[in-house]
């Protein structure tokens, strides 16, 4: 290695040219960019995303009937779900190894939960209250939303191409139902895709919830 270093040293233009790849090399993401609803990973800078897909601005109201945008979750990292509340199996499931990703970052103001209804015309507010306390969801931090319901499955589908119907649109007796938890970096960009299903998928958004924070919010205190 000495030697390549001395060969260098005797070239400034090699030189340069290694310390740009050295630098390059050091600021590739340590997480990928999902930018297609094939969710084939980029591993790119994060100076090369600004054009990529970003979350699509959205309004919705909580459990709290509190007001759900873009600007919530501007700047933070978010966490998003498409659920229901009288879903008999997976929803539950889904919904209580959320709760340990919510345990791992409780009160820290950097981390968002977002859980969508996807049947919104039974999830009325004090509906998403009752669920939300039976999963012991921070308020502030873990939203439960509703709202119409063509948003929200434009938002599933469009956004974070939620399921495999892709564009479909939505024709009355389409229903979206989806294991999937994804995970949404501080500019807006997609950046996991997971099982909700199983706890070592949500050990995995856990440790690439803390490798975002590192990159975005060094000042953050440590989890």
């Amino acid at each position: 290695m000495e030697k390549v270093f001395s060969a260098l040293r005797n070239n400034i233009g090699l030189w340069l040219a290694f310390s740009l790849l050295l630098t390059g090399c050091e600021h590739v993401a340590k997480l990928p960019y999902y930018n297609s609803k094939d969710f084939t990973p980029m591993w790119i800078k994060p100076s090369a995303a600004t054009s990529l897909h970003r979350i699509a601005p959205f309004s919705f109201v909580d459990q709290n009937g509190q007001p759900v945008t873009e600007k919530t979750v501007a700047g933070k990292i978010s966490v998003a779900n498409f659920m229901f509340t009288g879903c008999p199996g997976l929803c539950p499931r889904m919904t209580t190894n959320l709760e340990t990703v919510q345990k791992a970052f409780e009160h820290d103001s950097t981390v968002v939960l977002i859980s969508h209804s996807v049947a919104p015309e039974s999830d009325s507010i004090p509906a998403l209250k009752r669920f939300a306390a039976e999963h012991h969801a921070v308020d502030g931090q873990w939203h439960f939303v509703t709202g119409d319901r063509a948003a929200i499955y434009r938002t599933a589908r469009e956004s974070y191409f939620a399921d495999e119907a892709g564009s479909v649109p939505d024709a009355g007796g389409d229903f979206l139902h989806t294991e999937k938890v994804f995970l949404v970096d501080d500019n807006g960009h997609l950046r996991g895709v997971y099982n909700g299903e199983l706890p070592t998928e949500m050990e995995r958004l856990k440790e690439d919830i803390r490798t975002l924070k590192r990159a975005f919010f060094r000042a953050a205190p440590p989890q």
